[in-house]
């Protein structure tokens, strides 16, 4: 077997190094954490608050004045500025910009949540990891060992489970943020929709009297 080097000298290194890929581990998770915090919640409270104020102005305003009523960086405005740029195309057009808009938007919020996700569910496998290969570690210190007792390898054990400790505090915020998160992103994306299918409405509506003059046209 080609890999029996490898395997016996990472059984015979402990449990330590594991402990530093989890630190190395949660600071990655922390930092997607506060970047993907603040994307996020900015975008759903700038949507919650401004959503219903927005209602009379898609039916009582121009487009160009709803543009500039939102924020440029926002989604809305990104959702809006399709829709009225396709406004010509007919219902199934806007319906289909619409969902197209609202996966890319959808993709944009959920960018890097993959690795808390990844992370909530493994970091504790990766604990347990060290913790087995501390545990086998300490076995082995006591085989070469002569004339010490087991507390050798209680020693080499209760070190060798602070992995496994580490690996459930590194998922535990994981876990939680995720969810978090995710909450937050479909609630953004029930009210995107929401917008999209009234402004689609509102064009519709505007539209309709146009249309019906260049047929009798």
């Amino acid at each position: 077997m080609p890999n029996l080097p490898f395997i016996q000298l990472l059984t015979t290194t402990g449990g330590t190094w594991v402990i530093y890929v989890l630190f190395a581990l949660s600071i990655l998770a922390l930092a997607v954490i506060i970047e993907r915090t603040i994307i996020i919640t900015r975008q759903f409270k700038y949507s919650d608050d401004i959503l219903p104020s927005l209602t009379e102005k898609i039916e009582n305003e121009s487009p160009e004045k709803l543009l500039a009523a939102l924020r440029t960086d926002s989604i809305l405005f990104r959702i809006a500025k399709e829709l009225i740029d396709h406004s010509s195309k007919g219902f199934e057009s806007l319906e289909r910009h619409l969902e197209t808009r609202v996966a890319l938007e959808k993709r944009y919020l959920e960018k890097r949540l993959v690795i808390l996700g990844t992370l909530g569910n493994n970091a504790p496998f990766i604990g347990l990891l060290g913790t087995v290969l501390g545990v086998i570690r300490a076995f082995h210190d006591l085989g070469a060992s002569t004339g010490q007792g087991p507390e050798v390898v209680m020693q080499g054990i209760s070190e060798a489970l602070v992995a496994t400790a580490v690996g459930i505090l590194v998922a535990l915020p994981c876990v939680a943020f995720y969810n978090f998160l995710q909450k937050r992103v479909k609630d953004t994306l029930v009210d995107l929709d929401r917008f999209g299918k009234q402004l689609i409405a509102v064009i519709e509506t505007k539209m309709a009297p146009g249309r019906k003059e260049n047929r009798h046209g």
